[in-house]
């Protein structure tokens, strides 16, 4: 197990190394900034420590420049870090085109994950090296936080609501994975086991995972079983929104106001539908909140995702 006897987690992907670059530069700015106070502050303490009289007839010279550049200089340092650490964190949110979706449900005191053949992992999540990983997250009960040190990643997963971060490992190996958020009684024990493989080694474990059906496939089994299709199906009677090509796309409300269908947007026309009601159609779509789990709806998702030639990367 890398890093575990360590006092500083591995490195597992180039964001972790860029992390890592940003503190240890960050650490050296802060010892620069404030080590000349403390070193004065020692050595008029030793100079000055009997006193001496002050001649006050005259007013002390002003050095407007000494006084400015101690204070524009750390500002314009201190600035140039907070840009440094903003890029860095807007990157998390920019995954790339080709990024390989997974879903990630938190659920006391688990993480369960869904690769989009179908495969499902409880407390490990295996990833090919050097592939863009993003991961949709959402919790089936309170606030939990997934960790990933060797990734220098943490992503808060939100009861009712979609959250995303991606990463590339760049290295094979195990690493853990932790909650970083206080969610209950066995919180402590909420982790697992982060694992990046080779290429060739991921596609033989996808292949020796029993599953029969996709991540897709299942939503579709889910989409007929629960009546979905009675109403959004290419034959349907009900005058109700399709959903081919919709994923990606703008869709005008009744209110006036237009979103785009994004996965959080399918997932509350699911379970909340009456919070955003498509224009033109009546407001006739029962809930399902009581009836589909969060995996489940992530199926409905993936499946609807399906149904769409246009890629989340598409709307970026």
């Amino acid at each position: 197990m890398n890093g575990v006897f360590s006092l500083w987690p591995s490195q597992a992907s180039a964001h972790s190394v860029q992390v890592d670059t940003l503190l240890g530069a960050f650490f050296v700015l802060i010892i620069l900034l404030s080590a000349p106070v403390f070193v004065l502050i020692v050595v008029f303490a030793v100079r000055y420590r009997r006193g001496r009289a002050a001649d006050r007839r005259h007013p002390v010279n002003q050095k407007v420049g000494l006084e400015i550049s101690w204070t524009l200089i750390p500002f314009l340092l201190v600035l140039g870090f907070y840009v440094w650490a903003t890029s860095l964190y807007f990157d998390l949110y920019r995954p790339p085109a080709d990024a390989l979706e997974i879903d990630a449900v938190g659920k006391q005191w688990m993480w369960k994950f869904q690769h989009p053949g179908g495969q499902r992992e409880i407390d490990e999540l295996h990833v090919p090296v050097g592939q863009p990983v993003r991961l949709a997250m959402a919790s089936q009960d309170v606030i939990h936080s997934l960790y990933i040190p060797a990734l220098r990643i943490k992503q808060d997963v939100l009861p009712g609501r979609y959250t995303t971060i991606w990463f590339t490992a760049d290295r094979p190996g195990e690493f853990r994975l932790h909650c970083a958020e206080f969610c209950g009684t066995d919180h402590s024990i909420m982790g697992g086991r982060f694992i990046a493989m080779e290429p060739a080694d991921y596609t033989a474990w996808l292949e020796r995972a029993d599953v029969d059906l996709s991540l897709a496939a299942q939503g579709e089994i889910l989409f007929r079983t629960h009546g979905c299709s009675g109403c959004h199906g290419p034959a349907a009677t009900v005058h109700a929104p399709p959903l081919e090509d919709l994923y990606g796309k703008p869709v005008p409300l009744q209110d006036g106001s237009v979103v785009t269908a994004d996965e959080q947007y399918i997932r509350d026309s699911i379970l909340l539908p009456q919070a955003q009601i498509a224009a033109g159609y009546p407001p006739i779509m029962p809930t399902f909140q009581n009836v589909l789990g969060e995996e489940e709806v992530l199926k409905l998702v993936a499946y609807i995702k399906s149904r769409s030639g246009t890629r989340w990367s598409d709307r970026q």
